[in-house]
Order: structure tokens, then C-alpha cells, then sequence
């Protein structure tokens, strides 16, 4: 969202002109229910590194066995409403759209901590949650099997988190003793107008070492960062999310392999060999007395002009987003019902 028009096309696309409208699955000058039920409908907007929904589904077992038998009408019969079908095999709309409900959170994964949360899963309100899934499995497989894969996506996003927090772990401590380039003071505001750590998010780094005011939030940066923090970005933002998806949607060669536990392996591995080589050189400027000062770019960024926080700051001095838009609706995750989700 900070990033030139031409950079967020991809995103754009779907947050803002196509999201919660009716012709984003039905089509505008068609309009056809047996068209919205096939799983295609879902990958204009539901594919892509950060949100591996269609392809984790498209190489699993449920998805070789939609695209093998999708044209014959005696194993997917799209004339049938959702709740009547007999298909071969799921599609994303069988599932998740389970009778033909429209609220899709209310059978997904998204605010369950199913996948890249570290929560309680036997909390109530999640055990709800998931006897509702083992309840549409329970068409095909039993509840037994249903629950054991449930039980593998845990262990998987388990081990996950361990690697995660500990490549966090290791850019924090960059920045906390003052070795990490740059530093929150010397970047480009962020998209909110403030000059905040790129992995400060929430109230979970509440301290002046980490730029801005107590309770003030950040956001992962792509761009304008130091190698290490796009790495710790790129760790959840994608190899993370590749397991969780991978693992709750049948390919599990692709939460291992694909980018998925080997890639996290990698990241946390080229994060510390950066930490390394970082401290190393600290350690010499300090004995030949250098004193670092960053560059130019770091202060500006990429495209000044267009990038949301200088914006702000040029235009709205001591304001941030926040000030701007102070009931911004596409910040709210909680604006389902809660007995919906």
C-alpha cells in the first residue's frame, strides 16, 4: 500500500475493485451459479506467495482430482446448488462456501490460529471452529482421519514458529545493540508517516530502541530494509505460509520443498551468517574508529515522491494514517460476527 500505483497492480486488483462484490464470482454479463462454483473462480484473486490458497489446492490430492474430472458432468455436476452436490471431490466453494454460505471466514482458516498464529487450539471458541471442518470432511473421510490431519497442520505450524521466532529473534537483537543498517531513525518514514522498525508490530516491541511512541504499530517492509528484516518478512510472509497452506490443503511436498520447511531452514541460516558478518564488521570500524553513517537512500527510499509516508509527512506534519483515517475499515479483522466466524 505504500508502493507506486504501478508496484501494487497485483494487489490493488483484488483489495478495492473486486473485493465483496458479486460479479468478482459470478461475473458481471453472465452471472451464472454453475460458473461460481467452480474452483477456477477462486484463483483471480486467491493465489501468489503471500496467500498460497490456489496453488496449495491445485497440487493437492482434492485438486488432481478436480482438474482430472471436472469436465464430466456424472462427477462434478456445477448445475447442482452446493449443498446437493455429489462431486468426486472438493472444491474451494464445497468446502468453504459449505451449502452455499457466503460468509467464506465462517470455513476458513483466517483469525482461527490454525495457521500462523501461536495460540491456544484447544481454547473453546477454536474447538467450535474446527468440529465445524471435521464436520464438512466428514462427507468424504472420517472424523477420525480428519482430526489426525488437523493434528499434522499444528505440528507443522509448531516447528514453523520455532524457526520464525528464532530468525526474529536474531534482526532484533541487531537492532538492539545497535548494529543493524539502518537504524528505525534513519529510514524513510513507513506507510503510516512514522519512522518505526520494520518488524515492529503491535504491542510487541514497545521501547524507544524500536522508533516511534509506546503503542504505536509498525508494519513488514518489502522494501527500503536491510536484507536481514526482508528475509524475517519473507520467513513468515511466504515460507511460513506456504506450510500452513500446504498442510491444510493436502500438498505436503509443497510445505516441505516447495519454499515451505526447507526454505524457512534457509532463511534462518542466511539471516545469521548476516548477523555474523554485520557484528564482524562492527567490531573493526570500531577498533579503527570509524563511525558508520547511513546513506542517503535509506532516508528517502525508493520513488520519495510516491511512497504514502513521505506523503504525509510533506503534507500532514505530525500526523500519521492513523490521524488521517482515523476508522479505517480495511484495518478491522473483526468485522464478521463473531458467531459467523
Amino acid at each position: 500500500i505504500e508502493r507506486p500505483p504501478g508496484d501494487t497492480a497485483g494487489c490493488t486488483f483484488c483489495h478495492t475493485s473486486s473485493e465483496e462484490r458479486c460479479s468478482t464470482c459470478h461475473q458481471r454479463h453472465q452471472l451464472d451459479p454453475k460458473v461460481a462454483r467452480r474452483a477456477e473462480q477462486c484463483k483471480t484473486c486467491h493465489w501468489g506467495k503471500d496467500h498460497r490458497d490456489w496453488e496449495a489446492y491445485d497440487i493437492g490430492l482434492h485438486g488432481v482430482v478436480y482438474q482430472v474430472n471436472k469436465w464430466k458432468p456424472e462427477q462434478f455436476d456445477f448445475s447442482k446448488k452446493l449443498s446437493d452436490a455429489d462431486y468426486v471431490g472438493p472444491t474451494c466453494q464445497y468446502c468453504h462456501m459449505r451449502g452455499g454460505h457466503h460468509n467464506v471466514q465462517r470455513f476458513g482458516t483466517v483469525y482461527t490460529s490454525m495457521g500462523m498464529s501461536m495460540a491456544d487450539r484447544g481454547a473453546p471458541i477454536w474447538n467450535e471452529k474446527r468440529d465445524r471442518w471435521v464436520s464438512v470432511c466428514d462427507d468424504c473421510h472420517s472424523p477420525r482421519f480428519a482430526r489426525e490431519q488437523l493434528q499434522a497442520l499444528d505440528e507443522a505450524v509448531k516447528d514453523a514458529g520455532l524457526k520464525y521466532r528464532e530468525t526474529f529473534k536474531v534482526a532484533e537483537d541487531l537492532l538492539v545493540d545497535g548494529v543493524l543498517d539502518p537504524m528505525p531513525k534513519d529510514l524513510c518514514p513507513d506507510w503510516s508517516g512514522q519512522h518505526l522498525w520494520s518488524l515492529k508490530i503491535g504491542a510487541y516491541h514497545d521501547g524507544e530502541a524500536y522508533g516511534g511512541k509506546t503503542g504505536e504499530s509498525g508494519e513488514f517492509r518489502m522494501s527500503n530494509c536491510t536484507d536481514v528484516e526482508r528475509l524475517c518478512f519473507e520467513s513468515v510472509g511466504y515460507f511460513q505460509t506456504y506450510i500452513y497452506k500446504g498442510m491444510a490443503h493436502g500438498p505436503w511436498n509443497d510445505a516441505t520443498y516447495s519454499d515451505g520447511s526447507f526454505g524457512m531452514d534457509r532463511w534462518l541460516v542466511n539471516v545469521k551468517q548476516n548477523a555474523s558478518r554485520a557484528r564482524r564488521l562492527a567490531t573493526l570500524e570500531k577498533k579503527v574508529g570509524i563511525t558508520w553513517q547511513p546513506e542517503e537512500f535509506w532516508k528517502t527510499g525508493e520513488w520519495l515522491d510516491e511512497l504514502t509516508g513521505p506523503y504525509i509527512v510533506k503534507n500532514h506534519p505530525g500526523k500519521t494514517i492513523f490521524d488521517l483515517c482515523p476508522d479505517p475499515g480495511w484495518l478491522d479483522t473483526h468485522h464478521a460476527p463473531a458467531e459467523e466466524v
